[in-house]
C-alpha cells in the first residue's frame, strides 16, 4: 500500500502544479473552482490506470516512446497561450476562459498520460486495479484541489502577472516532463 501511494503521489504531482497555476491565473477563483479542478484530474488520474490496465502488453512500448512528447506538447500549447493572454491587451473575460471544459480535458489527459503508462505496468503486478485506480484518482483530486486553493492564495498576491506566471508553470512542467522522458 505505502509503494501504491507513492506511486499515487507522484502521478498527481503534475496536476497539482497546474492546479496551482491555476489558482492563480484565474481572477476570483472560489472553492468551487478548485473542487472542479479536483474532479477533472482525478477523474482522469482514476481512469487512466484502468485503461492502460485493459491496453496491456501490447502497446506498452509505444506508450512508454511518445508519453512525455504528447504531455510536453499539449502542456507548452495550454502554456503558451497563457502567456500569449497575459501579455496581450486585458480583456474583462481573460479568467473565464482558463477553466473551460474543452481546457480542463487537455490538462487533465496531459497531467495523466503517465498514469496510463503505469496501468500498462500494472497489467504485469499483482494488483488489485481497482483499488490502484481509487488511490491513484482520490490523491489527485485532493492535490489538485489544495494546489488550486493555494495557487489562489498565491494569485491574490501575485494577481498582476499571474497569467504569465501560470502558463510558464505549464510550459516548465511540459519541458519536465518531456525531459525525464528523454533520459
Amino acid at each position: 500500500m505505502a509503494e501504491l501511494i507513492l506511486i499515487a503521489v507522484s502521478l498527481a504531482l503534475d496536476a497539482c502544479a497546474v492546479s496551482v497555476s491555476s489558482g492563480m491565473a484565474v481572477p476570483g477563483f472560489r472553492p468551487g473552482q478548485a473542487v472542479k479542478l479536483g474532479c477533472w484530474f482525478g477523474g482522469f488520474q482514476f481512469l487512466m490506470p484502468l485503461a492502460g490496465w485493459l491496453l496491456g502488453r501490447s502497446i506498452s512500448v509505444w506508450i512508454a516512446a511518445v508519453d512525455h512528447w504528447v504531455s510536453f506538447g499539449l502542456l507548452a500549447l495550454i502554456g503558451g497561450r497563457m502567456i500569449w493572454e497575459a501579455l496581450g491587451p486585458e480583456r474583462q473575460d481573460q479568467g473565464c476562459a482558463v477553466l473551460t471544459a474543452r481546457r480542463l480535458a487537455a490538462l487533465a489527459v496531459a497531467t495523466s498520460i503517465d498514469a496510463l503508462a503505469v496501468g500498462v505496468s500494472m497489467a504485469f503486478w499483482q494488483v488489485d486495479i481497482w483499488l490502484a485506480a481509487l488511490v491513484i484518482g482520490g490523491t489527485a483530486f485532493l492535490l489538485s484541489a489544495a494546489g488550486g486553493l493555494l495557487g489562489r492564495r498565491l494569485g491574490g498576491v501575485v494577481q498582476r502577472r499571474a497569467g504569465l506566471a501560470g502558463g510558464v508553470a505549464l510550459v516548465a512542467v511540459g519541458a519536465k516532463i518531456l525531459l525525464e522522458g528523454l533520459q
